[in-house]
């Protein structure tokens, strides 16, 4: 989720091959262990943070990029699973970050030194139903934090676990568990692991330039970020859903029995901080589940894996699955106003 605040972080690498990366241990996550273990490795030291642009980003694309694989998903980039994304490196009061093109054709002029090629990872699972397999539910999550930064207690890594390796690893779990089931939803559903949401919604917005599917077929997409640990104000067991009020969505999904509340922190503007924001500004029902109870780790190298909860993460992907699938067979969300 984007800070309003920034962290001054240095870009460590300006292009990267995402061939020849150092394979991850792949864990079962089609058990209730796998969303936690999926965290693990994507909040580990080895990937220094998944800043956009780096190295660390490209070994966790990597790792989805395997996940999706071995699961069966149809690949949807322009690469395989990878959706390349056009970016440069730009300095801006002394500070350098990735910045979204418009075009490859743009990308093409620029200094080699200058270009970024990232990726958005996305997988589709084909619908059962002849006429509903040519509707989509996109279900996505970032995969990127902020890197490496200014040290705080001896560590620079921002390990970002629970910001948003808990809601990538959710994603990569519920993929491989519904690419297993029988039967699949009618729908099909769209599994994208996006880059560059903490630097203004890169791949959000370049997937929006190129999408994969067509969006007037994309009848909602669920958003996954900060499912780490229980939020105290409205206490363990229960995520909240950003903008509530303003699609049927939780309507739908409370009324199936899925134990979700309003945003209780709407003065925070979160609905309008995450991937789901560009979205909606395409007229697709979108919103953010999550559990973020504004933890004192919150874009700090703090934000490890140590500090979430197994229990809760494997409940709320669990949570986050059954909501995917409902809106994967039932009558699709619509706009209240």
């Amino acid at each position: 989720m984007r800070s309003r605040l920034v962290v001054p972080i240095f870009l460590a690498a300006v292009v990267v091959a995402f061939a020849g990366c150092g394979e991850a241990p792949s864990p079962s996550g089609t058990d209730a262990n796998g969303p936690f273990a999926y965290m693990e490795i994507l909040a580990a030291d080895s990937m220094e943070g998944r800043r956009t642009g780096t190295a660390g980003a490209a070994r966790a694309a990597r790792f989805i990029d395997e996940r999706f694989r071995a699961a069966g998903l149809e690949a949807a980039g322009d690469s395989g699973f990878y959706q390349l994304v056009p970016m440069a490196v730009v300095e801006r009061r002394g500070r350098k970050r990735p910045r979204l093109l418009e075009s490859w054709a743009v990308w093409d002029t620029l200094p080699v030194d200058v270009r970024i090629k990232e990726a958005n990872i996305v997988g589709v699972l084909p619908g059962s139903d002849p006429e509903l397999r040519e509707e989509y539910v996109l279900v996505t999550a970032h995969y990127d934090h902020v890197g490496i930064g200014r040290p705080m207690n001896g560590d620079s890594i921002y390990n970002g676990a629970d910001d948003d390796a808990s809601g990538t690893a959710a994603l990569i779990w519920i993929a491989e568990s519904l690419a297993a089931a029988e039967p699949r939803p009618p729908r099909s559903i769209v599994f994208a692991a996006v880059t560059g949401e903490e630097m203004g919604l890169l791949g959000t917005r370049w997937y929006i330039t190129d999408p994969p599917v067509p969006l007037e077929s994309t009848v909602a997409n669920l958003n996954i970020e900060m499912i780490g640990r229980p939020d105290g104000e409205i206490g363990p067991g229960r995520a909240w859903l950003t903008g509530f009020e303003r699609t049927t969505m939780g309507e739908i999904l409370v009324a199936a029995g899925l134990p979700i509340d309003p945003d209780p922190r709407p003065e925070q503007n979160y609905y309008e901080r995450s991937d789901n924001i560009a979205f909606a500004r395409q007229g697709i029902p979108a919103h953010t589940l999550s559990t973020f109870g504004e933890h004192a780790q919150y874009h700090t190298p703090e934000d490890e894996a140590r500090f979430a909860d197994p229990g809760h993460m494997a409940a709320m992907a669990e949570l986050a699955r059954r909501a995917v699938v409902i809106l994967a067979d039932g009558e699709p969300p619509a706009w209240r106003h």
